[in-house]
């Protein structure tokens, strides 16, 4: 039974809870501190309907904290914690029903865990924050002497005010949900988009093998399947699931990756699902793994052939269930990530050695992307090579030009590093060549790995190229020559305006046999 007359006019009181209304959401909407909104929310709400020890106790891990109060001190909203069921707050946000304790000294319900003691002959509701099924929070308030609602009309009051703050509390958690995922990206990667190729326009190549390459990206970006590429080392595995992940419904959201090569057979797990505070030494702090920092975006997982065969057991089942658990943690995760895998390795033959699962691999290869080596690639060598030129001209401000015998000369190239290769070359070239032009001689100092690797890994096989060899080499020795004249013959001197090393000038002399001649 209430404590308190419940007769009072019904319009005056609806025009009260009209006003009351009115006024907390005119101050939900023009503040966006939360815990400023629902203070004078609050005490809107106490002063309005003469009620006291207004409090709202927010859910966080399991326990209900005193968010917002007017009332408590700040030791008495520290002592003031409830566990789920505990008390009548805890018992509210666990059966998502409203509490009513008619008199606080006389039911165990209500535990005045704050210690306050101006309590007597008061009554208490505690009314659930509610959203979508989930409790976020509790709304209490006691009734006074002057207080002229009963319980029932007092319990519909809080509901229509409760409705209001679960959903502000919820869109605050999710704000504060985004903004933390935001900095776990930011600290995760420091991926600066504007200096690296990142969209389908910026892969160079127009040969017959690429622009396979390119309608296969093309035809399934769109869709969700799984991806696999594979190519040598340095053939841009990176960059065709970043175009994927750019020309896809997921474009927007985050785009991660993870080189599983890099890391032990330890750390990966944790790297990939995360782990929760505790779960071994180092772990200090809860940390999301890649696929829940990836969650409605795009997961690369690079040399993928590399991964232990318990870490495939994992990956497996969140390809099929698209859940998980952390590192030490017992609550289960659920993902919605597209997932682009790439290897170096014959993942065919790993599997009849059984040192890759079959049902993985056939989880991976949905969609194979086969990326060709760059001496496959015909022309396209020329477009890469001006294409990281004018990248590294720009990047150090030094305008340097390749000449067309040059030009013939990296092109001719094998390039066993493929793309990568090709970059940090054209990076080297602009660092350390002259601004006059850069050509064969100038490559053959600059870049002797260069010469070496087209004369002995690609054979001699015709008489032009036979000619093309003798002519470099000419003009080698003629440079190195007149360089010893114009220095009366000081070796030391002699390098230094070729730009080479005294021994690289010892070792051509010899070569040539430079000294003898001019002896003669």
């Amino acid at each position: 039974m209430s404590l308190f007359d419940n007769t009072a006019c019904s319009s005056c009181l609806t025009l009260r809870e009209l006003t009351t209304l009115y006024e907390i959401s005119a101050v939900i909407s023009n503040h966006y501190d939360l815990e400023t909104s629902l203070e004078k929310s609050i005490k809107i709400l106490k002063n309005s309907l003469n009620l006291t020890n207004c409090t709202v106790h927010i859910l966080e891990e399991d326990l209900l904290t005193v968010f917002a109060s007017v009332e408590l001190s700040t030791i008495q909203k520290k002592l003031s914690v409830y566990k789920i069921g505990e008390g009548a707050t805890g018992v509210a946000a666990l059966s998502k029903e409203p509490v009513v304790v008619e008199n606080i000294h006389n039911d165990s319900l209500f535990l005045n865990k704050s210690g306050k003691r101006d309590f007597s002959n008061l009554s208490y509701v505690a009314v659930p924050l509610v959203v979508e099924d989930e409790t976020v929070g509790v709304l209490g308030a006691a009734l006074t002497k002057s207080t002229e609602i009963g319980f029932e009309d007092c319990v519909r009051i809080l509901t229509i005010i409760g409705s209001i703050f679960a959903q502000t509390i919820y869109s605050y958690q999710l704000n504060i949900k985004e903004k933390e995922r935001l900095e776990d990206l930011k600290s995760y990667y420091k991926m600066e988009w504007d200096s690296k190729v990142h969209n389908f326009g910026d892969i160079i190549g127009d040969s017959p093998k690429m622009e396979q390459v390119f309608q296969v990206i093309q035809r399934i970006a769109q869709s969700e399947v799984t991806v696999l590429v594979r190519g040598e080392t340095g053939t841009g595995k990176e960059l065709v699931a970043s175009a994927i992940h750019k020309k896809s419904k997921r474009a927007n959201e985050p785009f991660i990756k993870l080189n599983c090569a890099a890391i032990t057979d330890t750390l990966l797990e944790s790297e990939l699902f995360g782990h929760e505070k505790g779960a071994f030494t180092d772990a200090r702090e809860t940390r999301k793994g890649r696929f829940e920092l990836a969650d409605k975006g795009t997961l690369f997982l690079d040399e993928i052939g590399d991964i232990s065969s318990s870490a495939q057991v994992k990956l497996l089942r969140v390809l099929q269930e698209r859940e998980f658990e952390r590192v030490g943690g017992s609550k289960t995760i659920k993902v919605n990530v597209r997932l682009v895998a790439a290897t170096n390795r014959n993942l065919e033959q790993m599997v009849k050695e059984g040192k890759f699962r079959e049902d993985l691999y056939y989880r991976l290869n949905v969609i194979p992307i086969d990326l060709p080596p760059l001496r496959e690639r015909g022309d396209d060598i020329k477009q890469l090579v001006n294409f990281f030129l004018e990248r590294a001209i720009k990047n150090h401000k030094k305008n340097v030009k390749i000449l067309d015998e040059a030009m013939e000369l990296l092109a001719s190239y094998p390039w066993p590093g493929n793309v990568r290769e090709l970059e940090n070359t054209m990076e080297r070239i602009v660092l350390m060549g002259n601004e006059n032009g850069i050509d064969s001689f100038d490559m053959s100092l600059l870049l002797p790995a260069l010469e070496k690797g087209k004369l002995e890994d690609k054979p001699i096989a015709s008489s032009k190229q036979a000619s093309h060899k003798k002519s470099l080499e000419d003009m080698e020795k003629e440079a190195i020559t007149e360089a010893l004249i114009a220095n009366n013959f000081n070796q030391s001197n002699a390098a230094k305006e070729l730009g080479i090393t005294l021994r690289q000038m010892g070792y051509k002399i010899n070569k040539y046999g430079i000294t003898n001649e001019l002896q003669e």
